[in-house]
């Protein structure tokens, strides 16, 4: 250990080395003092923290010392002691201030140094990487090599086992700085929102579920891809999710990852098909594929599946609506029972193939001619009108009496259960018994809506020439509904907000109230019961991760953390070091659960 008369002496020729290099105007002259300092990295704590900041301070002017700077300066980055490797993590964005070439090196060590555990260390490591982000914009807007080198970290991926770690830190690094500060690191705006989109994309060979979503929530956040952006663009964004959702690739009914990532991708694509691109792809691979093969589909997917199906129809063409026609109709047929049968009633999968029908025939009316008996004329030879189908007509309108009946069967029994939960929430007591009867009335509602969305769509379909549905006066039962301005008195005059199924998910689905047990209304348990409810919605998949891309964690974490918002636990989780990690480890020892009993188990 170096005493403290020698620590001083090496203090005071640091000292020294940099006034003179201070002062000299021709400081290239001054190489004994450059190397003098270089020297000092070998010696005292005290020290190698003053040459930590006179290295970088001169480095530009010693460009034949450059590489035994570089060397000495990232050996006090490993040092033991933690003041001498934070000092030399803060004086890393001066070595490429004024020497461009540096840039992608010292960025790349920078990433390799977001996994520090100390919190200093690691807050220096983020405000270094974010000054020389900052510098390289400044200096070279176009190039910005910076961002570049610190996108390699997630498609540079050679030993899994080793990088994953930084991989990780690199992205949650990109999330929270640089993606927020997008309006100050990406100038000029076009080319180097360009530019990221072309580094984002290089990215997508290896992604989880949660990450392509967050990279697409960023992509539709660029001005590039935003309200005015032209059809090519729009194209090059469905592009990326077809991509992802491998629609180029045979499908496997037993490859749960990829049906997951399959119907996930068609719910973040919705929002570009309302904007005009064209969802044929999607559609020509649902039902060549998917449809053919449905009943081997998951439970939990089947409804997915028809949700994202019903929320694409209303932007088909007429030519792909034509080609899907007879996979929906087929589908109708299975749930729309000819006779009563005893069986139980998906209503939920009826009201999606009902919409589905109704936006589909609506583009292409004379299609239903042949497969649903109707006499459409549109005067195409499309048309048939000389071939008998009255046989399909017959078949099909008793399909639709048949579920009519079953639907209005079933709201009798969910209103008469609503008058009943009216008069227990009345006599309730405990906050326990009134959530629980509060559930049931949610569950009640619910069931009510899609009941009369079915009655809606199957009236026009008695006719033999039936206006089908094709604007937006149906609004999906797990749609938030369009609410018209009210006054700001309503809601002092009893006037409740209608419940709705979040994201599509659990529609009609019996959800489970604490306690109470006593309360539960038989009658409108018997009226929802044997239903199939299907999985949740909102293109968020079961999976634990897509698989073939080694990642741990994917969609079904990414439930958790829904749920965590809802409960409004997020900004307590937040708090949890290494949350990422602790999410991966929390799914693994619970897969059994359902994301809400992880959450309780987690407040618990």
């Amino acid at each position: 250990m170096t005493d403290a008369s020698e620590e001083a002496k090496q203090i005071e020729k640091l000292y020294e080395f940099g006034e003179r290099l201070n002062e000299a105007k021709d400081k290239s002259q001054n190489v004994k003092d450059y190397e003098g300092i270089i020297d000092a990295t070998k010696t005292s704590i005290k020290a190698k923290q003053l040459a930590a900041q006179l290295i970088p301070r001169f480095f530009k002017f010693f460009p034949n010392l450059s590489s035994r700077a570089l060397n000495a300066h990232f050996d006090l980055i490993e040092e033991e002691d933690l003041a001498v490797r934070v000092q030399a993590i803060r004086g890393l964005p001066l070595f490429c201030k004024d020497t461009k070439e540096y840039i992608s090196k010292i960025v790349d060590i920078l990433g390799q140094l977001l996994t520090a555990e100390e919190i200093v260390e690691r807050d220096a490591v983020h405000k270094a990487l974010m000054s020389v982000l900052r510098q390289d914009v400044k200096d070279s807007p176009v190039n910005a090599e910076s961002l570049t080198a610190l996108f390699k970290h997630i498609w540079n991926v050679e030993d899994p086992s080793q990088d994953d770690t930084i991989r990780d830190k690199v992205l949650c690094f990109i999330r929270d700085k640089v993606f927020p500060l997008k309006a100050e690191l990406l100038r000029p705006q076009e080319e180097m929102e360009r530019h990221i989109t072309d580094l984002i994309k290089k990215s997508l060979g290896d992604v989880t579920g949660a990450e392509f979503r967050m990279f697409m929530d960023f992509l539709k956040s660029l001005s590039i891809f935003g309200e005015k952006a032209p059809p090519e663009r729009l194209k090059e964004l469905i592009g990326i999710i077809e991509g992802q959702a491998d629609l180029d690739a045979q499908f496997d009914v037993s490859d749960a990852d990829h049906i997951d990532r399959l119907i996930s991708c068609l719910f973040m694509a919705i929002p570009f098909f309302v904007r005009g691109a064209s969802g044929s792809k999607f559609l020509n691979y649902i039902n060549k594929h998917i449809i053919p093969v449905f009943d081997k589909l998951p439970e939990e997917r089947k409804l997915d599946l028809l949700k994202g199906l019903a929320e694409i129809s209303p932007y088909t063409t007429p030519q792909d609506s034509r080609q899907i026609l007879p996979s929906v109709v087929q589908l109708l047929k299975k749930y729309m029972p000819r006779r009563k049968t005893g069986e139980e009633t998906n209503f939920t999968y009826v009201e999606c193939l009902l919409f589905s029908f109704h936006h589909l025939a609506h583009k292409a009316p004379n299609a239903t001619n042949s497969l649903c008996g109707y006499k459409i004329v549109t005067g195409q030879p499309s048309d048939r009108l000389g071939e008998d189908f009255s046989e399909y007509y017959k078949e099909f309108t008793e399909r639709l009496s048949s579920i009519e009946d079953l639907t209005r069967a079933t709201m009798k029994k969910l209103t008469q259960g609503m008058a009943e939960h009216n008069k227990a929430m009345a006599a309730a007591k405990s906050d326990e018994a009134k959530e629980s009867i509060k559930t049931q009335k949610q569950n009640t509602t619910t069931g009510l809506r899609t009941c009369n969305n079915i009655l809606a769509m199957t009236k026009p379909l008695h006719s033999k020439t039936p206006a089908f549905i094709g604007d937006k006066s149906v609004n999906l039962s797990w749609k938030e509904a369009v609410k018209p301005s009210v006054p700001s008195s309503a809601t002092g005059t009893g006037v409740k907000r209608p419940s709705t199924a979040a994201n599509g998910s659990n529609n009609f689905a019996t959800k489970k109230g604490r306690g109470a047990g006593g309360m539960q209304n038989q009658l409108v348990n018997r009226a929802l019961e044997g239903i199939s409810y299907g999985g949740r919605g909102g293109g968020r998949g079961r999976g634990r991760g897509w698989g073939g891309r080694g990642r741990g964690r994917g969609y079904r974490t990414r439930e958790v953390i829904d749920v965590l918002d809802q409960v409004s636990f997020q900004d307590k989780f937040c708090l949890i070091p290494d949350a990422d990690e602790f999410l991966d480890s929390l799914w693994t020892n619970n897969r059994h659960c359902s994301p809400l009993e992880i959450v309780l188990k987690l407040i618990g």
